[in-house]
Protein backbone atom coordinates (compact mmCIF):
# COMPACT_ATOMS: atom_id res chain seq x y z
CA UNK A 1 0.00 0.00 0.00
CA UNK A 2 1.23 2.84 -0.75
CA UNK A 3 1.78 6.58 1.85
CA UNK A 4 -0.42 8.88 1.55
CA UNK A 5 2.13 11.59 2.35
CA UNK A 6 5.25 10.31 0.88
CA UNK A 7 4.14 7.47 -1.76
CA UNK A 8 6.59 5.16 -0.72
CA UNK A 9 5.25 1.74 -0.91
CA UNK A 10 6.52 0.21 1.96
CA UNK A 11 4.31 0.77 4.42
CA UNK A 12 3.64 -1.27 7.49
CA UNK A 13 0.38 -2.84 9.59
CA UNK A 14 -0.08 -1.37 12.46
CA UNK A 15 -3.82 -2.79 13.59
CA UNK A 16 -6.60 -4.67 11.50
CA UNK A 17 -10.24 -4.58 12.66
CA UNK A 18 -13.22 -6.08 11.28
CA UNK A 19 -16.08 -3.35 10.21
CA UNK A 20 -19.26 -3.32 9.02
CA UNK A 21 -20.39 -6.77 10.49
CA UNK A 22 -17.04 -8.76 9.29
CA UNK A 23 -17.65 -7.53 5.65
CA UNK A 24 -14.97 -5.31 5.80
CA UNK A 25 -11.31 -4.80 7.52
CA UNK A 26 -10.38 -1.74 8.78
CA UNK A 27 -6.12 -1.42 9.01
CA UNK A 28 -4.01 0.99 10.52
CA UNK A 29 -0.90 1.75 8.66
CA UNK A 30 2.47 3.33 9.07
CA UNK A 31 5.08 4.17 6.12
CA UNK A 32 8.25 2.87 7.11
CA UNK A 33 10.37 6.03 5.14
CA UNK A 34 8.10 9.02 6.78
CA UNK A 35 6.58 7.41 9.54
CA UNK A 36 3.07 8.72 8.61
CA UNK A 37 0.40 6.77 9.79
CA UNK A 38 -2.56 6.32 7.84
CA UNK A 39 -6.28 4.21 7.37
CA UNK A 40 -7.32 2.17 4.64
CA UNK A 41 -10.48 0.15 4.46
CA UNK A 42 -10.61 -3.53 2.80
CA UNK A 43 -14.06 -4.44 1.64
CA UNK A 44 -15.31 -7.59 -0.37
CA UNK A 45 -16.65 -6.63 -3.97
CA UNK A 46 -19.99 -7.13 -4.51
CA UNK A 47 -22.06 -7.44 -7.45
CA UNK A 48 -23.61 -3.41 -8.40
CA UNK A 49 -27.39 -2.92 -7.02
CA UNK A 50 -29.23 -0.83 -9.37
CA UNK A 51 -31.88 1.36 -8.45
CA UNK A 52 -34.81 2.08 -10.67
CA UNK A 53 -36.00 6.11 -9.61
CA UNK A 54 -39.64 7.27 -9.84
CA UNK A 55 -38.92 9.00 -13.02
CA UNK A 56 -37.82 5.31 -14.80
CA UNK A 57 -33.98 6.15 -14.75
CA UNK A 58 -31.78 3.59 -12.90
CA UNK A 59 -28.84 4.24 -11.04
CA UNK A 60 -26.05 2.04 -9.31
CA UNK A 61 -26.91 1.96 -5.33
CA UNK A 62 -24.55 4.05 -3.21
CA UNK A 63 -24.45 3.54 0.68
CA UNK A 64 -22.50 6.61 0.75
CA UNK A 65 -25.60 8.52 -1.08
CA UNK A 66 -27.86 6.90 1.66
CA UNK A 67 -25.86 7.93 4.31
CA UNK A 68 -25.64 11.79 3.57
CA UNK A 69 -29.31 11.70 3.37
CA UNK A 70 -29.51 10.09 6.56
CA UNK A 71 -26.98 12.80 7.79
CA UNK A 72 -29.06 15.48 6.45
CA UNK A 73 -32.37 14.17 8.63
CA UNK A 74 -30.62 14.07 11.47
CA UNK A 75 -29.26 17.24 11.61
CA UNK A 76 -29.23 18.74 14.74
CA UNK A 77 -31.03 15.44 16.27
CA UNK A 78 -29.41 13.47 18.88
CA UNK A 79 -28.76 10.35 16.55
CA UNK A 80 -25.02 9.42 16.50
CA UNK A 81 -23.42 8.70 13.33
CA UNK A 82 -22.91 5.24 14.35
CA UNK A 83 -26.72 4.72 14.02
CA UNK A 84 -27.03 6.62 10.48
CA UNK A 85 -24.18 4.13 9.15
CA UNK A 86 -26.01 1.01 11.03
CA UNK A 87 -29.61 1.91 9.23
CA UNK A 88 -27.76 2.14 5.55
CA UNK A 89 -25.92 -0.91 6.35
CA UNK A 90 -29.34 -2.74 7.50
CA UNK A 91 -30.94 -1.53 4.43
CA UNK A 92 -27.80 -2.29 2.31
CA UNK A 93 -27.97 -6.24 3.61
CA UNK A 94 -31.46 -6.17 3.59
CA UNK A 95 -31.36 -5.32 -0.37
CA UNK A 96 -28.78 -8.09 -1.09
CA UNK A 97 -30.56 -10.58 0.49
CA UNK A 98 -33.22 -10.05 -1.59
CA UNK A 99 -31.24 -11.01 -4.14
CA UNK A 100 -32.95 -8.82 -6.83
CA UNK A 101 -30.24 -7.20 -9.89
CA UNK A 102 -32.66 -4.00 -9.63
CA UNK A 103 -34.91 -2.90 -6.65
CA UNK A 104 -37.51 0.12 -6.84
CA UNK A 105 -36.32 3.45 -4.73
CA UNK A 106 -39.47 3.59 -3.15
CA UNK A 107 -38.74 0.23 -1.50
CA UNK A 108 -35.39 1.41 0.20
CA UNK A 109 -36.92 4.84 0.80
CA UNK A 110 -40.50 2.57 3.16
CA UNK A 111 -37.22 0.43 4.73
CA UNK A 112 -35.29 3.36 5.90
CA UNK A 113 -38.30 5.44 7.07
CA UNK A 114 -39.37 2.23 8.80
CA UNK A 115 -36.05 2.25 10.63
CA UNK A 116 -35.83 5.76 11.17
CA UNK A 117 -38.90 5.87 13.05
CA UNK A 118 -37.94 4.14 15.68
CA UNK A 119 -34.63 6.74 15.82
CA UNK A 120 -35.93 9.86 15.91
CA UNK A 121 -39.48 10.99 15.10
CA UNK A 122 -38.07 14.35 13.84
CA UNK A 123 -35.24 13.32 11.49
CA UNK A 124 -38.04 10.71 10.19
CA UNK A 125 -40.32 13.51 9.29
CA UNK A 126 -37.79 15.61 7.80
CA UNK A 127 -36.34 12.55 5.70
CA UNK A 128 -40.19 11.86 4.68
CA UNK A 129 -40.81 15.06 3.12
CA UNK A 130 -38.25 14.76 0.96
CA UNK A 131 -39.30 11.35 0.31
CA UNK A 132 -42.30 11.68 -0.28
CA UNK A 133 -42.43 14.88 -1.65
CA UNK A 134 -45.11 17.00 0.67
CA UNK A 135 -46.38 19.55 -2.13
CA UNK A 136 -48.74 21.18 1.11
CA UNK A 137 -49.00 21.32 5.11
CA UNK A 138 -51.89 18.75 4.55
CA UNK A 139 -49.68 16.08 3.13
CA UNK A 140 -47.46 17.13 6.44
CA UNK A 141 -49.69 17.07 8.85
CA UNK A 142 -51.43 13.64 7.50
CA UNK A 143 -47.76 12.14 7.82
CA UNK A 144 -47.88 13.42 11.48
CA UNK A 145 -50.86 11.88 12.20
CA UNK A 146 -50.20 8.65 10.65
CA UNK A 147 -46.65 9.03 13.32
CA UNK A 148 -48.35 10.05 16.37
CA UNK A 149 -50.75 6.82 15.95
CA UNK A 150 -48.02 4.73 15.42
CA UNK A 151 -46.39 6.04 18.64
CA UNK A 152 -49.81 5.83 20.76
CA UNK A 153 -49.80 2.14 19.56
CA UNK A 154 -46.28 1.02 20.97
CA UNK A 155 -47.17 2.50 24.23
Amino acid sequence: MKCSNCHNKSTKVLDSRPIEEGRAIRRRRECEQCGCRFTTFERMEESPLVIVKKDGTRQEFSRDKLIRGLIRACEKRPVPIEKIEEIAIGVEKEIRTSELSEIESNYIGEMVMNRLSEVDDLAYIRFASVYRQFKDINMFLDELKELINRNKDKS
